[in-house]
């Protein structure tokens, strides 16, 4: 009488495939994530640093309201006549600066759009509440 062997299943499974996967993602990652230029803003922190003194002129005061419209010292402006208005100030001085005040409740677009104009203008901008 002849007995049937039983097969059995291997539970056992080739651990070099898969380490060959990790190594091929770890290098995709590596690779990709140098190449990703970080879209933020330059903002300059308060602290210590060998800088001039500032400049005794007085800021220009830029205030965003709720709906998103610009005051610039408590003249309503568009946001093109505050880069001319910026500009024209920044040939007077080289040094100057403007003070960005934002309601709370300011869409962050618009507050975003007058630091990257200071930014480009090359104009110190200093965000106030």
């Amino acid at each position: 009488m002849a007995f049937k062997k039983k097969s059995k299943v291997s539970a056992e499974f080739s651990m070099s495939s898969l380490t060959d996967i990790i190594f091929l993602l770890l290098i995709f990652f590596m690779l990709t994530s140098s190449l990703i230029i970080p879209n933020a803003l330059n903002l300059k922190l308060p602290g210590k640093a060998s800088s001039s003194p500032p400049s005794k002129s007085q800021p220009a005061i830029i205030k965003i309201e709720r709906n998103g419209t610009y005051f610039y010292n408590g003249e309503k402006i568009s946001l093109s006549g505050i880069e001319s208005r910026v500009r024209t100030l920044k040939k007077g001085n080289k040094k100057t600066s403007i003070v960005v005040s934002a309601n709370s409740d300011a869409a962050y677009e618009k507050v975003v759009a007058v630091l990257d104009l200071a930014y480009r203008i090359g104009v110190n901008a200093i965000l106030a509440d």
